[in-house]
């Protein structure tokens, strides 16, 4: 999977958020955006923690951050805050939306020629 890298309005966004929460101290900025880009991967990647890749940082160090920030209730207090601003380009289309054409679907042959299915099919015409 490719790294992931937050465009300048979304770190400014994310920044100006951690500054003001009490339970989080931004010390150097670059070293708090590679911690959010490496649980973005995380999240993106779906990947044990062992698998981080370094240019997130040691990955003992990036869990126990978020373990810490978990705690504090950092990451809820940032869902809260950002639920009126969605990421529209990281929206997921999948099978709960997404509905099979009935011939996909495995329909009964008869069925398959009232919506059009012999006109799909890939088999060669005999």
């Amino acid at each position: 999977m490719s790294g992931v890298s937050l465009s300048p309005e979304e770190w400014d966004k994310i920044l100006r958020f951690l500054r003001c929460q009490p339970n989080v101290y931004v010390d150097v900025e670059q070293k708090c955006r590679r911690f959010i880009e490496g649980m973005l991967w995380m999240l993106r990647s779906g990947a044990p923690w062992r698998l981080l890749p370094e240019r997130y940082g040691s990955w003992n160090s990036v869990f126990k951050r978020f373990d810490r920030w978990s705690a504090k209730g950092v990451w809820e207090a940032r869902h809260r805050a950002f639920a009126d601003d969605p990421d529209m380009k990281s929206i997921l289309i999948d099978s709960t939306i997404v509905r099979a054409h009935p011939c996909a679907a495995g329909a009964r042959k008869s069925d398959q020629d009232q919506y059009g299915c012999d006109e799909m099919s890939t088999e060669p015409s005999s």
